[in-house]
């Protein structure tokens, strides 16, 4: 391989592979980045098979954390409590620590368990039992995610170079309401290892059209590193909190009061934004996750004629599988969310999964797949997602709904940015690329979930290199 290194035309290094695999660069088009590159600051929960265990967590934190202020909150991320036998409850919380500000956030981000000293300090003192979900949820995981600009960027400098060494080249960033500015200062700052679409939400979507911005753009003083996103909505909630938007209620021990889901937004509403997005030069991508929500949203995009992507996508009717390749939307999919969700699936859509994270059928309409994590919900490694949409398992389980996996070499396409299905060339011969130290055609389950990254390329820069 011969590769042009960012400094200049003049000097030309020359590299024996020896029979190494050579790929273009992967990409993640679903991350919330700045809540991923905080996950390493917060308690993990994610091993905590009941509430109670949870509030364990917690309590021996806080015996380890008795210099910290008392204002400081205590912030956990990963609990999933679809299948815990008792209740996350303010109380359980309050056992564990009454003092100090207790925020556990779920695993998908879609609801958060506070003790009573927290629903104080963040204005819900008339929620009863401490969970919160939904936008009240996400209100608070946004204030604690509040850091300095420099600590923020650090750790974002941190998450960006390991994504480098798993062969990341480029993120779809959704992270709220809009990271465009802040990755502008940290390319500006050093932070040059991957390139960055910055997805906008609604209440900021004004901003973006004022500066006359448009789905697609490079952003001046990038470097070509930085570009405009999709505008984001969300239309229902998830499965691990039961307010995933629904044709069919979920069973009555579901926990929760809306039998079918959650609606966030009204269909008139969603067709405005839609068409405003339209209008503005901006592609839409619309979070759907039950098979109404799914439906809703594809009428949406049919009824305005906007562009983009249905995100996530879990639970389609047969129709709307045909109907998202006749639209000629991408499909913005998350295969390891099938595997944390296979028993939730079970449980809580049981006589429908094998409409649920249908790849084999998306392709098989005729629809582009576009892989992502989601993460923090999931990690932000496209090998963990290439395995998981190949081998439907992780573990010693059967492999679930066998009948929707798909083949390495189409994982790896949905692992590319669309379009791109060869090795992609900026500037005449600068390269972005991954290099291989296994063969993803011939690797097992497991080799291919680690599969070791040699080397990874943007525009001809080495973001991460090891023994070539």
């Amino acid at each position: 391989m011969v590769g042009k290194g960012e400094a200049s035309a003049e000097h030309t290094e020359v590299i024996d592979l020896a029979g190494r695999f050579v790929l273009p660069g992967l990409w993640d088009r679903h991350v919330h980045f700045d809540q991923w590159a905080q996950v390493s600051a917060r308690l993990d929960l994610s091993s905590a098979d009941s509430a109670t265990a949870a509030a364990q967590v917690v309590a021996r934190h806080v015996a380890r954390r008795a210099e910290a202020p008392v204002d400081t909150p205590i912030v956990g991320y990963g609990f999933r409590d679809a299948l815990w036998p008792d209740s996350p409850r303010r109380e359980v919380l309050d056992a564990a620590s009454a003092a100090i500000p207790v925020v556990l956030i779920s695993g998908d981000l879609h609801s958060a368990w506070l003790n009573t000293a927290a629903l104080r300090r963040f204005g819900h003192t008339d929620n009863r039992t401490g969970l919160l979900r939904e936008e009240a949820a996400m209100q608070v995981i946004g204030e604690v995610g509040r850091v300095g600009a420099d600590v923020l960027d650090s750790w974002c400098l941190a998450a960006s170079r390991v994504a480098a060494a798993r062969g990341v080249v480029g993120i779809v960033d959704m992270e709220r309401p809009w990271s465009l500015d802040a990755w502008l200062r940290r390319i500006a700052g050093g932070n040059r290892s991957l390139q960055v679409v910055s997805a906008v939400w609604p209440e900021r979507f004004a901003d973006a059209i004022a500066r006359r911005l448009h789905t697609g753009d490079e952003v001046d003083g990038s470097d070509g590193l930085l570009t405009v996103g999709p505008l984001k909505v969300i239309t229902d909630g998830s499965l691990n909190t039961r307010t995933a938007y629904c044709h069919d209620p979920y069973p009555s021990e579901a926990g929760t009061t809306e039998q079918r889901g959650v609606l966030l937004v009204a269909v008139d509403e969603l067709s405005q934004l839609m068409t405003r997005a339209r209008d503005a030069g901006f592609d839409c991508a619309v979070h759907a996750i039950g098979d109404a929500a799914n439906a809703f949203a594809l009428q949406a995009f049919g009824r305005t004629g906007a562009r983009g992507s249905i995100e996530h996508a879990q639970l389609l009717d047969d129709a709307d599988v045909a109907r998202l390749a006749e639209l000629g939307l991408i499909a913005s999919v998350q295969p390891e969310h099938a595997l944390d969700d296979r028993d939730v699936a079970d449980r809580y859509w049981a006589g429908r999964t094998r409409r649920a994270f249908p790849f084999r059928s998306l392709l098989d309409a005729g629809t582009t797949l576009s892989f992502g994590s989601d993460a923090p919900v999931a990690p932000l490694d496209p090998w963990v997602a290439i395995a998981a949409s190949v081998h439907r398992t992780r573990d010693e389980h059967p492999s679930w709904h066998r009948e929707q996996e798909i083949t390495v070499a189409e994982a790896l396409g949905a692992s590319m940015a669309p379009g791109r299905g060869s090795i992609a060339l900026r500037d005449g011969d600068a390269a972005d690329l991954v290099i291989l130290d296994g063969d993803p055609f011939t690797a097992d389950p497991r080799a291919l979930r680690t599969m070791p990254v040699a080397a990874t390329m943007i525009g001809g820069a080495w973001t991460h290199r090891v023994g070539l």
